[in-house]
This record gives C-alpha cells, sequence and structure tokens, in this order.
C-alpha cells in the first residue's frame, strides 16, 4: 500500500515537472509579459509540486501509523487502570515501564497489581506507568487513562496517603528504577513512611527462583532436541549483566538448552543463535520473552514475521521454531516473588 502511494505521488512530481521544463522553453521566445505570466504560471507548479510532495509525505505517515496499529491487542475496558482518589492514608503504588497491548497489560502488570491486592487487603493498590510515550498512546488509542509516576505521587498527598510503598515490576535496577529513586526523593517528605521494593532479578537470591520458575513453564517443550531461548530487553546501564547472570543460573543448575538474549545489548541474537548451532543437536527452538510484559518486542521483534524476527532468523537456519508470546507476569509464581517483594517493604 505505502508503495503505490509514494508511485503516485512520484507521478505527479514528474508530471509538474515535465510541465515546469516546457515553460521555461517557451519563456525563450516570447516578450517581457509573456514571460512574467509563464513566470507565474511556473511559480504555481512549483507549489503544486510541493503541495503534492507534502501530501504524498503526510499520506506516507498516515499509512506507517496505520500499519503499526494493524493489530488487535484487546480490549482495554478489561484492564482496571487503578486510578481512583479517596483511597485511605496506606497506599501500595505499582510501578511499570508498561505496555500499549491490552490483553498482555491487563494478565500481566494487573495479574501482580492483584496478586499484591489480595494479599494485602489493609492497602489501596495503584497503578503507575514510566513511559509517557505509552501512556498517550493508551490515552489517544482506547481512552484510557493510566498515570505517570509524578502524576501518581501527586494523587498520593492529594488523597493524603501517609503509608507509601512503591513496587516496581522491572525486571532490573537499571535506568527506569534509578529515575523512580530520584522521584521519589523529592516527595520524601510528603508521606510519614515511603519505600521502595526490590525489581525481580534485584536480588541474587532471586536468580535461581525465577529459572526454577522457567523451566516449570518450559518442562513440555523439554525433549533433548530442542533449544529454548529467551528474549530480554538489554541495556546500556551496568545491570544488563543479568542476562549473562541468568545465563550462568540455567547452566549452574544443569539446564544447558536454556539460552538467554536481549534485543538491544548483549548477549546479542547472534550470540544464541552461533551457541545454539555450535552445539548441533538441536533440530527445534521455542522462543519466549525475559520480559514482564509481552508486547512490542515480543510480537515483533521475536515472533514476527519480518525477515529480521529471532524467529524468522532461526526458520533460515533451518530450525522448527514455535514462540511463547507470554510475559513473565503472566506466571503465579512470578507474581509471587513481587509480593514478597512488598512484605519486605512493610517490614522495613
Amino acid at each position: 500500500m505505502r508503495k503505490k502511494i509514494l508511485m503516485a505521488a512520484l507521478s505527479v512530481l514528474t508530471v509538474c515537472a515535465l510541465a515546469s521544463c516546457g515553460k521555461k522553453d517557451d519563456e525563450k521566445k516570447t516578450d517581457a509579459p509573456t514571460t512574467t505570466a509563464a513566470t507565474t504560471e511556473a511559480v504555481t507548479t512549483e507549489a503544486v509540486t510541493t503541495t503534492a510532495l507534502t501530501t504524498a509525505t503526510a499520506t506516507e505517515a498516515t499509512t506507517e501509523e496505520a500499519e503499526e496499529e494493524n493489530y488487535n491487542t484487546g480490549d482495554a475496558s478489561l484492564d482496571n487502570p487503578r486510578n481512583a482518589d479517596e483511597i485511605g492514608e496506606k497506599e501500595i503504588l505499582v510501578v511499570s515501564f508498561g505496555t500499549s497491548y491490552n490483553d498482555s497489560r491487563r494478565l500481566t502488570i494487573g495479574a501482580i497489581e492483584e496478586s499484591i491486592e489480595k494479599a494485602y487487603p489493609d492497602y489501596s493498590v495503584r497503578r503507575a506507568f514510566t513511559s509517557d510515550i505509552i501512556i498517550e498512546h493508551v490515552k489517544k488509542r482506547d481512552n484510557e487513562v493510566i498515570d505517570s509516576l509524578d502524576e501518581a505521587l501527586e494523587r498520593a498527598v492529594k488523597n493524603g496517603v501517609k503509608e507509601l510503598i512503591i513496587q516496581p515490576t522491572h525486571l532490573m535496577y537499571g535506568f527506569e528504577y534509578d529515575e523512580i529513586e530520584k522521584k521519589i526523593a523529592n516527595y520524601s517528605d510528603k508521606f510519614d513512611k515511603v519505600t521502595i521494593g526490590a525489581t525481580l532479578l534485584g536480588e541474587d537470591e532471586n536468580f535461581e527462583k525465577v529459572a526454577q520458575i522457567l523451566v516449570d513453564e518450559m518442562s513440555k517443550y523439554d525433549d533433548g532436541e530442542t533449544a529454548i531461548c529467551f528474549m530480554g530487553h538489554g541495556t546500556e546501564h551496568e545491570s544488563n549483566a543479568v542476562y549473562t547472570k541468568m545465563q550462568e543460573t540455567f547452566k549452574n543448575l544443569g539446564y544447558e538448552n536454556y539460552y538467554v538474549g536481549t534485543v538491544e545489548a548483549t548477549p546479542s541474537f547472534q550470540d544464541v543463535i552461533d551457541t545454539v548451532k555450535a552445539t548441533g543437536k538441536y533440530k527445534k527452538v521455542v522462543l519466549r520473552p525475559l520480559m514482564v510484559v509481552a508486547g512490542d518486542h515480543a510480537n515483533n521483534d521475536m515472533a514476527g514475521e519480518e525477515e529480521d524476527s529471532w524467529k524468522s532468523l532461526f526458520v533460515k537456519e533451518g530450525f522448527e521454531v514455535e514462540t511463547v508470546i507470554s510475559g513473565l507476569g503472566e506466571i503465579p509464581a512470578i507474581q509471587d516473588i513481587y509480593v514478597g517483594a512488598v512484605q519486605d517493604s512493610i517490614e522495613k
């Protein structure tokens, strides 16, 4: 569709350009008044050309946006944005990066929030996202209002909250967590008590827990001929080391056919596929995100049909590939780790 639009635009531009050239030849054979008229017409032609180009560019942008939104992420109305007021003096604010995939948001972040709410009924559980882009996107597309961290903190102050527990759903102590700490510091005098809970892989003892949970989840694929590969996001932050540590944890526990890579850092996809190929013993590959939610990276970079997705690249190398598009937040045992982190904060 995009190519057709661009070809149409080029046709318009070609016609306009030819018309302009024709007028220039006529100008050489006429007197001053005719030249003025020709010049005026040439300017008009240039304006038409510019308009055609602008229209084509705008149409292409609209088409790109439509293509990006050409998927069904689920019913946003089933999700609970948790932004109500009059919540009492004790609040647990669950802070996530966020996702625009409605079903995944409800089944992962929403499920974590519900687990925490069930475990601590004396607290009001509220939500905040750290990604302004996702907040605006969901609001524009689905008319669902999700608080940013600043908005959620202001809401807590307005509601007279005295004890505030911040529980991130992030995987690690990365840039997002650093930003949370900075913003909370600005509100330290607004509450009687403020604590920030641990991330999923923020504590050393959680690595074996998470690794074993994942092995249990993926056991049905473990037939001796299948490589089970997890896709993490990756970061320039020093906390990116958690991916290498998770790989080492799988190996130390005896799960040699489990592999960890990232989209934007190391271990890279190339590291993963090279290692899998080098063994010479796998016929099949199963891909699953090592991310709390199954959003754009999981659906496109991992499981997409584009030639540079992990799935396509493994298929190109002759592997049978199966994808599991499910965020870690869907797993009850993972939810329990976050519930435990809240308990640690309460005890502090």
